[in-house]
């Protein structure tokens, strides 16, 4: 064989033993990359199943508290000062979902709230919230965590244009709540705790019924919990990384809400909308969304027939929206934040942009449904009840 034909025979030999060592290396890798997954999966699903008991925790809180005065409108009713009473009851996860370990392993309960506002024209409310408190601090005596709550309020005495005009903070006897609370506990004995904290207690029907300025009421929180079992056992692996963490995703959704027009006027107006969204999973607990959305909101097509001298040239009420947004997961449910702005807005009935806070539970795999609070500049525009469907390849 001629040299040249012998080194370029030879170079070939090497090139293919060297991509074969490469190839090799590689399938190495990508199994020995795969091993632990396997076996942090095998080994967290050998302990989560036991782990399914969760210890009850019951608590009975004493709360006082102001009415913020958030707007002139509202001025003559922040002179008293409201005192609520309430009961609770918790589970201490311990790591039989996998969200658990990743959040350290939070409470989830169920608070009835009572509140006397020692005034009249208020009267009592009584509410029910669902919540889940996250640890910052845990040990055998001591457990600083912060709560996130919402749910639904009864109000004994709401505005009424003949018999309680003066409540300009509470117009339906209906409304939704939602609550903020850092809280501390601290260990008296294996089961009875001392807890203090400092709250938030938010009270609006979402401009579905007018005036809605809504209620905020700072409060200080005294109490006692009875834990059945403190510390709480928790598996010792967290769950493995989702397999579907760095997928993208397709949400299609419409809502439907509706709100009163005007003060004095008892008639309520549709509002719908219509979202596409591209999603990613990013993290274990967080999912980023972009997407575009339509509205007919029905309230401004009939204020502005009110007020329109050329009711053949009325500008179009429909509007279209570009968004950004957040999910924090917990299994099958997500609290979202998104925050958009209008690409078509004939009608200037509110600012240029919009932002929209809600709960989404994903019933499947694909069907979804949720509740969101749209918002323009810190007043509320309307509650959006949303279905829909979530469009990914499986993992």
């Amino acid at each position: 064989m001629p040299p040249i034909e012998l080194r370029i025979a030879s170079a070939k030999y090497f090139l293919g033993f060297a991509g074969g060592l490469v190839a090799s290396w590689a399938a190495m890798q990508s199994a020995v990359a795969q091993a632990p997954s396997t076996a942090s999966r095998v080994a967290y699903d050998s302990v989560a199943a036991p782990a399914a008991r969760q210890p009850l925790v019951l608590g009975a809180y004493a709360q006082g508290s102001f009415i913020l005065n958030h707007t002139r409108a509202i001025s003559h009713l922040v002179a008293s000062h409201p005192t609520g009473f309430e009961l609770n009851a918790q589970r201490q996860t311990t790591g039989a979902a996998a969200w658990h370990g990743w959040y350290k392993y939070p409470k989830v309960g169920l608070a009835l709230v009572y509140y006397d506002y020692h005034n009249p024209t208020l009267g009592q409310s009584y509410a029910a919230t669902l919540y889940i408190s996250k640890p910052f601090v845990r040990t055998r005596r001591h457990d600083l965590s912060f709560r996130l709550g919402t749910g639904l309020a009864w109000f004994t005495n709401p505005f009424d244009l003949q018999a309680n005009r003066k409540n300009t903070i509470v117009s339906s006897a209906l409304n939704a709540t939602m609550q903020l609370r850092l809280e501390y506990d601290y260990a008296l004995s294996p089961h009875l705790g001392v807890l203090v904290g400092v709250a938030l207690n938010h009270y609006s029907n979402g401009a579905t019924t007018k005036p809605n300025f809504g209620i905020n009421l700072p409060s200080v929180v005294l109490g006692l919990n009875y834990h059945q079992q403190r510390p709480a056992p928790t598996v010792p692996y967290l769950a493995p990384t989702p397999a579907d963490v760095g997928r993208n995703f397709l949400l299609l959704s419409t809502s439907l809400g509706y709100k009163q027009l005007e003060l004095g006027t008892y008639t309520k107006y549709a509002v719908s909308s219509a979202t596409v969204a591209a999603g990613r999973r990013v993290s274990r607990k967080s999912n980023l969304l972009v997407g575009v959305e339509g509205f007919y909101d029905r309230s401004l097509l009939a204020a502005q027939k009110d007020t329109a001298r050329n009711q053949e040239a009325l500008v179009d009420v429909k509007k279209a929206g570009i968004f950004l947004g957040h999910e924090l997961l917990f299994g099958r449910l997500a609290f979202g934040a998104y925050l958009g702005f209008y690409v078509y807005n004939p009608y200037k009935s509110n600012s240029f942009f919009y932002e929209r806070l809600g709960l989404k539970y994903q019933f499947t795999d694909v069907l979804f449904g949720a509740v969101d609070l749209k918002v323009h500049g810190g007043t509320a525009d309307v509650i959006e009840f949303k279905v829909g469907a979530k469009l990914a390849r499986r993992p």
